[in-house]
């Protein structure tokens, strides 16, 4: 019997068990190498019992200012809190028709497997309880919140053999927000990995969840969705509505407008995330995501905002 009652471990093909595999010793093996002490866990919380101060640094919350000290030093500083344990982090995991898609090192799918496994490592890791939300644009489900090792391989397992929706629909992420949402559930943190390629109206129900959880937008983006190749006259279809549009991509217009729009879309995703009060982790299919990842954790446990990369060439995912 799976959690809750739930029953067995879900059946995967062969191809999609030795990815997964792939990817637990990864996260296991690699991530666990490059952190190390204090940066093993993911969600530091906001605690209750107070720890040492340490240096302000643009971003920290200004509500946790250590005044007697930024007084008495004459330097801003930030007082630390100890973290509270048995939290609880809740992922929304977005597995709509446009993640089933990819022009580099993998697809978007598999890098919402990677970033999920990643998760759920960090979070049972350090010891809290893991569930999550699925969507599909077809259907959604609930995996309740439960703690161990085994219940976190079932967990992945269960999200791995989501079938992919048969019909071009998209994902309905404020729906899944809102089953975090309602009813109230212990403070801990809500993870949403996404391409927030849909409606953008997850906004408003991600900034609710704020006021009672830590917040962390993962986005999945491929180099393709940020600019065109000068390939001549291609068709393409919206995988989430069916719709189809031939394109002349030999139009240096056309891509500058593209491009143009694309970023635009990108921002627009970076700043609602960013009013909701939600860290933001941008995973590219022609990234190392391994390495984001550490760098996220890392700066995250400094106490840092961590705000989405700027860059653009980037290293294969290993």
């Amino acid at each position: 019997m799976g959690p809750a009652g739930v029953t067995s471990r879900p059946d995967l093909p062969p191809e999609t068990e030795a990815v997964l595999r792939r990817l637990e010793y990864v996260v296991r093996n690699k991530l666990d190498g490059l952190l190390q002490g204090s940066y093993v866990g993911l969600v530091p919380g906001p605690g209750t019992d107070p720890g040492e101060s340490r240096q302000y640094f643009p971003g920290d919350d200004v509500r946790r200012m250590d005044w007697p000290v930024t007084a008495r030093t004459m330097v801003p500083h930030v007082r630390q809190t100890v973290a509270d344990r048995e939290l609880e982090t809740w992922m929304v995991v977005d597995l709509s028709p446009s993640v089933d898609f990819g022009t580099a090192n993998t697809e978007k799918r598999e890098l919402v497997f990677a970033a999920a496994t990643a998760i759920v490592h960090l979070t049972t890791k350090a010891g809290n309880r893991v569930g999550a939300i699925v969507t599909t644009g077809e259907r959604s489900f609930r995996i309740p919140a439960v703690g161990g090792r085994n219940h976190a391989r079932y967990l992945l397992r269960r999200i791995a053999a989501t079938p992919k929706a048969q019909s071009a629909r998209g994902g309905d992420l404020k729906q899944a927000l809102e089953q975090v949402r309602r009813p109230p559930r212990r403070r801990g943190m809500v993870t949403v990995i996404s391409d927030f390629l849909g409606d953008p109206d997850w906004e408003r129900p991600l900034r609710g969840l704020g006021d009672r959880h830590e917040l962390l937008g993962i986005e999945i983006v491929d180099p393709r969705e940020m600019a065109l190749p000068a390939a001549g006259l291609v068709t393409f279809v919206d995988p989430e509505t069916g719709e189809q549009l031939e394109v002349q991509t030999s139009d240096d217009r056309v891509r500058a407008r593209y491009a143009a729009a694309a970023l635009a879309q990108r921002e627009s995703i970076a700043s609602m995330l960013r009013r909701a009060g939600a860290d933001h982790l941008q995973l590219r299919t022609d990234s190392d995501w391994l390495s984001d990842m550490v760098k996220f954790v890392v700066t995250r446990r400094r106490g840092v905002a961590v705000r989405p990369p700027s860059r653009a060439g980037m290293v294969g995912v290993h």
